[in-house]
């Protein structure tokens, strides 16, 4: 079993690939076969998989997050940020990829993201590989 801690900078509505961390950490377990768990203590960001190729998806991807979930002042939430929270539990906290040949399972237009929906902020993420 492989644990690992990372760190990440993010700004205020932002997607950030963390594809080549997750391969790295794989390659780092030394596990061939088995899942990767890839994992974010926040409330108000998630982890996801997405189209890699053409960068207009993630600015439309959060374009629709904001307006699906604006920020509205009937919100009870004290810090003002209640949009975030639907946003990340929409997401998830959490996802997992199989490891095949000691390499993530992911599709050809495919990149694994940490999303952080509240920031600027400094995001801790975990990626735990789990050999089986």
């Amino acid at each position: 079993m492989f644990l690992q801690k990372y760190q990440l900078p993010t700004g205020r509505h932002s997607f950030h690939d963390i594809t080549a961390t997750v391969r790295r950490a794989i390659s780092e377990s030394g596990v061939q076969e088995g899942v990767a768990v890839i994992f974010t203590p926040h409330t108000t960001a998630g982890i996801t998989i997405n189209e890699n190729a053409d960068p207009d998806v993630l600015h439309d991807l959060e374009y629709g997050l904001d307006h699906t979930f604006p920020n509205l002042p009937q919100y009870r939430h004290a810090e003002e940020n209640s949009d975030a929270h639907m946003k990340s539990s929409l997401v998830s906290a959490s996802l997992s990829v199989i490891i095949t040949g000691g390499k993530p399972i992911l599709g050809v237009w495919q990149d694994i993201y940490f999303c952080e929906f509240d920031g600027p902020r400094h995001r801790t993420y975990y990626i735990k590989v789990l050999e089986g």
